[in-house]
């Protein structure tokens, strides 16, 4: 019997996030702590908005935030980004600032999030003996089959 199931996905498992990175080909996360640029405000000024990559560089180098502000969990560099998203594994939330586009492309996020579910299903499914077939479709999502008589 087939179902199709569409998953909401929480990221909570550092072994999953492990397998996406390494399939996506990026850096192996680590547990660390952020402060993003947009930690303590909510506005930007007309040279934040001209030059976001020179003025993220300086408040790299200088972070405004308040001391012990920033996120804290598993990070993830993406291709590209300023700035690295931060897992919160007892949340399932990925917290991140890509300043709407400017500072990363909101479609590395999205593969990343795709990635994670498809490893994190092939990983449970694989823990409870079943066998787990992938196909990528034209519309850029991913078909999973799962073989529950393969137990």
């Amino acid at each position: 019997m087939s179902h199709i199931v569409t998953i909401a996905v929480e990221v909570r498992d550092l072994a999953a996030i492990k397998a996406a990175c390494q399939r996506l080909e990026l850096e192996e996360p680590v547990f660390g702590k952020t402060q993003f640029f947009s930690s303590n405000r909510e506005q930007f000024s007309a040279r934040e908005i001209e030059r976001p990559n020179e003025v993220a560089d300086q408040r790299r180098a200088k972070p405004t935030a308040s001391p012990g502000s920033g996120m804290e969990g598993i990070l993830v560099k993406l291709p590209e980004w300023v700035f690295p998203v931060v897992c919160d594994l007892s949340s399932g939330t990925i917290h991140y600032d890509n300043y709407q586009g400017h500072w990363g492309d909101q479609k590395h996020l999205d593969k990343f999030v795709q990635i994670y579910g498809v490893e994190k299903a092939t990983l449970e499914a694989r823990r409870k003996g079943y066998s787990v077939s992938e196909q990528p479709l034209n519309d850029g999502s991913v078909k999973l089959t799962i073989n529950m008589s393969a137990a």
